[in-house]
């Protein structure tokens, strides 16, 4: 357990500027709390104790703003900045250092059985609002944008955009740590899409006004 939360402070130490101290992220974290109590209601909910499980994953989210049901497997260096409106579903699961941010869903489409909720595998980032929804995988080192919505797996390495989530790019070399993701510098292939079409448009118009001369 020890060994669980010095590694976790350390992540948060590289992965977050705010973080100060360690007493600090230990205390006044909201998401350090959310998978500290995760623990606790996940052992209970293997053990059958769903009920209890159930009451400490509704407690912890009351206190931090982070719902995450006692079924899900959560790896290790879980980093959830800010955290606030995180929905985490019964059959998801999380690899190692991966980094979640606030409004992210790991949820279901609402019309599986048994495996409903998305894996997310090592090195992972998942940006502010994004929502992946469904029984598949998002592989290693893979990057999702800022409110992107994934219902189709992303292999590894991947960075996926966009309403709804397309691949946009694959990097070539292995991502060690999910916070060197750029979250700004990324293009929506839709809008990239719109805006070839507009300058299609703009030709053929080009074109007929010079025919009619």
């Amino acid at each position: 357990m020890f060994n669980d939360l010095r590694e976790t402070v350390r992540a948060y130490k590289e992965r977050d500027p705010a973080a100060r101290s360690t007493l600090q992220i230990l205390l006044l974290y909201p998401g350090v709390k959310a998978v500290r109590n995760h623990r606790k209601a996940h052992w209970c909910y293997e053990h059958g104790l769903f009920f209890l499980a159930r009451l400490i994953s509704q407690a912890s989210r009351r206190a931090t703003g982070i719902e995450i049901h006692p079924g899900a497997k959560i790896g290790k260096r879980l980093v959830i900045d800010h955290g606030m409106g995180i929905v985490i579903g019964e059959t998801a699961e999380i690899g190692d250092d991966c980094l979640i941010y606030h409004g992210v869903t790991l949820g279901g489409t609402g019309k599986d059985q048994g495996k409903r909720h998305p894996t997310i595998g090592n090195n992972v980032l998942i940006a502010t609002g994004a929502k992946v929804l469904g029984p598949f995988n998002v592989g290693d080192g893979a990057r999702i944008a800022a409110n992107a919505v994934v219902l189709t797996e992303i292999p590894a390495n991947a960075t996926a955009v966009g309403v709804p989530a397309r691949v946009v790019r694959i990097a070539g070399e292995k991502v060690n740590y999910a916070a060197e993701v750029d979250q700004i510098h990324v293009t929506d292939p839709v809008t990239a899409e719109l805006a070839a079409l507009r300058e299609k448009l703009e030709q053929l118009e080009k074109q007929g006004n010079t025919s009619e001369r």
